[in-house]
């Protein structure tokens, strides 16, 4: 195995077991290193700090081990079926849920790895090149989880592997086969487009923000801003909404959406769905028409560079809910870029209140549940930030 070292002093994030190595720490790198390949990095005066794949960019080595441990034969076994008590023990495994995060990066001490399940079928991205050439243990060590039950594999790489990388990933099922898309989430069915849908097909990580929907919903019109699947409306109709609306500039996703609500409530008129812009609906519309309001909208900024544009834009769309919202209602608000820390999002939700002259409470602090865990040594795993608003 090729060694990577270190400049000096460039060790203590490693020791306070920090998952990323940057290139900017290298002293020496072996000339015939390859993208993914397994390496050993040590300080500069060679003691061993661990093992992780190597990948050209800023992030350098994204650790699997620290130490000077091999890494085990089974050593995706023991960490997937890790993983899996711990998804267990969080009462996640039920009749009436059987959609989760398996893995979430480095909170689950996998860097460069996220799995989905949806019901049998485990859905797999790999985000670092050595993942991407590990996808075959990966798939078979799923399996091997006798209690998981899963029996499909589907890889989904193709938009999240590095350019840099030249990988040409190709989507596709590493083992098994299509035999169903149908998920259960707290009771709720939804459709799981996992073969083309964003992320791995749904986002999981705003389950338990759905369900505190769900208690505010009774009496109420709703407005779910950027409904991609519906979640949030499903949950409002079987919470008592009098009115859902839900709103995606996407066609095809407003179509999830009306299979999503028709699949849970058949027949039901409560809810309309309307594929256009979502800021335009936000100007079009009148006021007062809604008294609950989700904004959920795709990371307004992915990369630093776009961190200023970023914050503009929640300012603006938060502005606009808070003119166009009745009084007394209430206003579910996200941010899902992991460039924008905690005190970004709040500083640019507390900016469009004050614009709007409007009374503002906050009534709860949101994040990623519990499947989507942080890892102590690593905050950066922390990406998802909501406010739940009462609106005077």
């Amino acid at each position: 195995m090729k060694t990577i070292r270190l400049k000096p002093r460039k060790e203590e994030s490693i020791l306070r077991r920090h998952p990323w190595v940057f290139s900017g720490a290298i002293a020496t790198l072996p000339d015939d290193v390859e993208e993914g390949e397994l390496v050993k990095v040590v300080s500069a005066s060679g003691d061993a700090l661990g093992t992780g794949h190597y990948q050209i960019g800023s992030i350098a080595v994204r650790l699997l081990q620290f130490g000077d441990a091999d890494i085990p034969f089974d050593f995706f076994k023991q960490r997937l079926a890790a993983a899996f008590r711990m998804r267990l023990a969080l009462g996640l495994i039920r009749d009436d849920n059987n959609c989760f995060r398996l893995v979430h990066g480095e909170g689950d001490f996998l860097p460069g790895l996220v799995i989905d399940v949806y019901g049998d079928t485990a859905v797999v991205q790999a985000h670092s090149p050595g993942m991407h050439f590990e996808r075959m243990k990966i798939a078979r060590a799923l399996t091997e989880i006798s209690e998981a039950r899963i029996r499909n594999v589907y890889y989904k790489s193709e938009t999240t592997l590095p350019y840099k990388a030249q990988l040409d990933p190709q989507n596709d099922y590493l083992i098994g086969k299509f035999d169903g898309n149908i998920a259960v989430e707290n009771g709720l069915r939804f459709n799981i487009d996992w073969l083309r849908g964003q992320k791995t097909g749904f986002f999981v990580d705003q389950r338990e923000n759905r369900s505190l929907l769900e208690k505010f919903a009774k009496g109420r019109t709703v407005l779910n801003m950027f409904c991609y699947t519906g979640g949030f409306s499903v949950y409002a109709m079987r919470g008592g909404a009098l009115k859902v609306d839900s709103v995606d500039s996407s066609s095809k996703a407003a179509a999830l959406t009306d299979a999503n609500i028709r699949l849970n409530f058949p027949d039901d008129s409560r809810h309309t769905t309307h594929a256009v812009d979502a800021f335009k609906f936000l100007a079009d519309m009148g006021k007062d028409a809604y008294d609950l309001i989700i904004l959920d909208p795709p990371a307004f900024a992915k990369h630093r560079s776009a961190l200023k544009n970023g914050l503009i834009g929640y300012r603006k769309l938060n502005a606009k809910a808070f003119e166009k919202i009745k009084s007394g209602g209430i206003l579910f608000t996200f941010s899902c870029s992991q460039v924008v820390t905690r005190e970004m999002f709040r500083l640019a939700v507390f900016t469009a209140a004050a614009q709007s002259g409007r009374k503002v409470r906050i009534l709860y602090q949101l994040t990623q549940p519990a499947d989507h865990p942080v890892d102590i040594s690593h905050p950066e795993g922390e990406y998802l930030k909501g406010l739940v608003l009462y609106v005077e």
